[in-house]
């Protein structure tokens, strides 16, 4: 049956009432150059089965991450996540709506929400921390916007280590609200470059740690900095791991911490969707974006959950509002929650060890193989490598042996000019024999 709702007297109707002659009309603002005349050239319709088939014959092409050795990471990392996560977001307890419009009902959600905001402050050492957002990348471009209505500035200084694709949603972002957004040119390890590029119109300073080439950073003396300049500063994390291991955000003077949480207890899923961190110090807390929900008693005396701010356009802020997200990836917020509290504080730290020592042991191997050079001097579980003959293929090379050498930089910048860099990653997934496979093959490709 087809599903088309609308009679062509319905539609008249309503194209009436809004003022338009037809459909077409509300597309004006879109440029014509942009708008295709025909229909895409897309199969028109195939039965359920038919469809199954095809969709299988496509997932066939892929390769899971676990198949074999694998260094891929630039912002999305694979770890090991205990069966009792999938176990547990599926409790009844959590099945509720996905998003709290009528919180108060949805009392599971809200508490988990609640320890997940409790975690995410203690993990990046800020007093506040909201309820999630849609993925790093984007909670790097709302901090921005804050920062915006905090300093009441328009100018955000980027360094050159954060990942290239948080720095183009930033743009594009901040770009719709009047700022100015210099970004310095792309560099392995030079994230106190922003110190020189603060001026007295500097809203805020974002800076990545550790960067996207792996490089880890204390970031306390561009804190200073941007402090004496009446700037905020802004620390991007990609790798919620490291939390365990390095001086959190908040030790190291920051005003916001931003994070992508994948790490901790959300699979990589082909890209997403992931979960953003977010935290700042509590006099901003009036300007964070998304929801903070809080613990309160009811009439009777009795422990609740309530959503205490939430200033978001659907609620009763409209362009006043702090944000125009529209959910807090809540399901991916459970699952890291979950996992945290499987962790604890010892084991996040007894994890964050072990992947920075398998970290150090790939190290070890690739920089034994003649004509490669490791670049990054300070890493946790990630750096950057020079390679003979160009990254993206040399990747290519090593799939022939089963191995997915890791992320070209190029891929992330095409323009940087760093076509012979590659990002490689080591967790605790990753074993010895990974390790040894990974140098044998790249010692026989630059033979």
């Amino acid at each position: 049956m087809r599903y088309l709702p609308l009679t062509q007297a319905d539609r008249a109707q309503m194209l009436g009432v809004i003022g338009v002659s037809s459909v077409d009309d509300l597309f004006a603002d879109v440029p014509a150059a942009a708008r295709k005349a025909e229909l895409f050239d897309l199969p028109r319709h195939a039965g359920e089965m038919e469809v199954e088939r095809h969709l299988n014959s496509l997932a066939a092409k892929n390769r899971p991450a676990g198949a074999g050795p694998f260094f891929c990471g630039a912002g999305a990392y694979k770890h090991h996540i205990p069966s009792t996560v999938d176990h547990i977001i599926q409790r009844s307890e959590f099945l509720t709506s996905y998003t709290p419009y009528q919180p108060e009902i949805a009392q599971g959600t809200l508490q988990v929400l609640f320890e997940f905001q409790t975690q995410v402050a203690a993990l990046t050492g800020l007093e506040v921390a909201n309820a999630s957002m849609y993925d790093g990348s984007t909670a790097c471009a709302e901090a921005v916007l804050m920062a915006k209505r905090v300093t009441r500035k328009n100018r955000a200084v980027v360094s050159g280590g954060l990942h290239p694709h948080y720095a183009a949603v930033t743009q594009t972002i901040a770009h719709a609200e009047g700022m100015d957004i210099a970004r310095l040119d792309v560099a392995i390890d030079a994230e106190a470059a922003v110190v020189d590029a603060i001026t007295p119109d500097t809203a805020c300073v974002v800076v990545q740690t550790p960067n996207v080439f792996g490089v880890v950073t204390d970031v306390t003396k561009i804190a200073e900095a941007a402090h004496a300049a009446g700037a905020l500063l802004i620390v991007v994390t990609t790798e919620a791991v490291s939390y365990g291991l390095l001086k959190s955000p908040g030790e190291m003077g920051a005003d916001i911490a931003v994070a992508e949480g994948q790490s901790i207890g959300v699979p990589l899923g082909f890209g997403g969707p992931y979960v953003g961190l977010f935290a700042c110090r509590e006099k901003f807390v009036r300007q964070m974006p998304g929801r903070l929900c809080g613990e309160t008693v009811d009439a009777d005396g009795r422990r609740g959950f309530v959503l205490t701010l939430s200033t978001r356009e659907q609620h009763i802020r409209r362009e006043k509002a702090t944000s125009n997200i529209c959910t807090n990836s809540g399901l991916c917020a459970l699952a890291f929650s979950i996992h945290m509290t499987l962790l604890g504080e010892r084991g996040l730290r007894d994890l964050a060890a072990v992947n920075h020592a398998k970290a150090r042991q790939l190290r070890d191997a690739l920089a034994a193989v003649p004509g490669v050079e490791v670049l990054s001097p300070r890493f946790f579980n990630e750096f950057a490598i020079r390679v003979p003959g160009g990254a993206a293929s040399c990747v290519e090379a090593l799939l022939a042996d089963g191995i997915v050498a890791g992320v070209p930089f190029s891929r992330l910048d095409p323009k940087a000019g760093l076509d012979d860099v590659l990002l490689v990653a080591a967790t605790e997934t990753t074993t010895a024999e990974d390790i040894a496979a990974f140098a044998k093959a790249l010692q026989g490709r630059t033979l």
